[in-house]
């Protein structure tokens, strides 16, 4: 598959870092030959240094020939014109990342497709969108649906007090049943765990369930389920605005944020919102804003820093359900480890939502991509392929991955040992980064 990425910014240079660990065919765009030359050496793929929204620029990066032309500039402007040339020489699907809303109209869609840009990625919308389901499943730290609700994946802290806390996978297994532990998060590794491995206190586990044996799980986890109705908001950034124009109706919110003109104009866009103005960073500020009556605190600052570190005071305040978001990739790991509640950052949920943009060039795969160093992926059993022709513990899997579950006839299903696939089985698969490509040979 051909892909041209034009834009070599945070977005894109993690977008093409994953997609050649896919060893897919790609070409990035950018003027900054250092950001070029850093992607060169370090990466199976090719640059070119221009003007992405230069005919001469991209007819050099065969963006004409192209399955997938993205642009993912900084610039609106930029990535918007950079499709509409990509898609008059010949690009079969272009995507746009864009910074305002209005684009993502109903009524604007058409004219989104008279100038040749086919798909639009607003990665502040994302964001509002991962938050409210964090909102709405409180206890998890993740959680992640597909096929209509059929399989569920969670990632969730386990505390000292979790039935769970040493246990070992095997006994776990044999207990229940239920249950498939995809992946550990431990000392800011992930890990893809086997029978003897153990849960432990602090761990981030990811576990796939079926919808009904949910509640279950949150037993086990030592867990319970907070319905949260007040939440408060630190920054009244775009997230904000989207977040609640997006879930007004089902929560009450109150923003907070130490810039005055912003708080004037918030009331417009927020009619439903409480508008603070004042230094959230500030715990009196923080206890003045009714802190102690809320049931959330969502971080939405410019600063990673400063919404780690609020997120942990609104802890200390008593608050249950804390969301940060932390746009440096670099401080993921340790925001995770101090045990902030869920932490977004725009850029892994634009590349997570490019790479399901990618189901459309090929039916058979759909991939959810909102971790550091993992990937969820789907994969479709062809007929005759390798996979079918033994059960699960016989074909001797790379270790880097695991298969977690299937669906079959529109039903889904944990995959254990015995379990032996047939054609046109979809099948979950939990992994490390840059590990798919060894299994998917497996599949066709």
């Amino acid at each position: 598959m051909r892909i041209v990425i034009a834009g070599a910014g945070e977005v894109g240079s993690h977008l093409a870092k994953l997609l050649s660990f896919e060893e897919q065919d790609i070409i990035v765009i950018d003027e900054d030959r250092e950001r070029l030359d850093v992607l060169d050496s370090s990466y199976n793929l090719m640059t070119v240094c221009g003007n992405p929204t230069s005919f001469l620029t991209l007819k050099e990066a065969r963006a004409g020939q192209s399955d997938l032309f993205i642009a993912v500039t900084p610039f609106e402007a930029t990535n918007l014109v950079a499709c509409s040339i990509a898609k008059s020489l010949g690009a079969h699907t272009t995507v746009g990342r864009i910074s305002h809303y209005g684009f993502m109209a109903p009524e604007n869609k058409s004219a989104m497709l008279n100038m040749g840009v086919d798909r639009l990625i607003y990665p502040e919308y994302l964001a509002a969108r991962e938050i409210s389901t964090a909102l709405e499943h409180s206890w998890v730290r993740n959680w992640f649906e597909l096929h209509e609700g059929q399989i569920i994946l969670v990632g969730v802290r386990i505390r000292d007090n979790a039935p769970l806390a040493g246990m070992q996978l095997k006994e776990f297994a044999s207990t229940t049943g239920c249950f498939h532990v995809s992946a550990i998060r431990r000392n800011h590794e992930t890990i893809i765990p086997r029978g003897n491995d153990y849960m432990l206190a602090g761990d981030v586990l990811y576990i796939t369930a079926t919808r009904d044996r949910i509640d279950d799980l949150i037993k086990l986890c030592g867990k319970v389920k907070r319905k949260i109705r007040r939440v408060l908001v630190m920054g009244g950034s775009k997230i904000a605005i989207r977040l609640v124009n997006m879930c007004g109706d089902r929560f009450k919110f109150t923003i907070i944020d130490n810039n005055r003109d912003v708080c004037v104009r918030l009331p417009e866009k927020c009619p439903d919102a409480d508008i603070v103005h004042g230094d959230a960073r500030d715990p009196e500020v923080l206890a003045e804003a009714g802190i102690g009556r809320c049931d959330a605190f969502i971080a939405l600052s410019p600063s990673s820093e400063s919404n780690i570190l609020t997120t942990l005071s609104a802890k200390e305040a008593g608050i249950k359900k804390s969301v940060a978001e932390v746009e440096d990739i670099q401080f993921i790991p340790q925001a995770e480890a101090l045990g902030i509640g869920t932490v977004i950052n725009k850029k892994l949920l634009a590349t997570s939502s490019i790479f399901q943009l990618m189901l459309d060039a090929d039916a058979s795969t759909s991939k959810c991509l909102a971790l550091t160093d993992a990937e969820v992926a789907e994969l479709e059993v062809k007929p005759g392929a390798k996979i079918t022709r033994a059960a699960v513990k016989d074909l001797h899997l790379d270790r880097n991955m695991t298969l977690a579950a299937l669906i079959r006839d529109g039903h889904g299903m944990l995959v254990t040992g015995t379990t032996q696939f047939k054609a046109g089985d979809k099948v979950l698969i939990f992994c490390l980064a840059g590990a798919l490509h060894k299994v998917e040979h497996l599949f066709s």
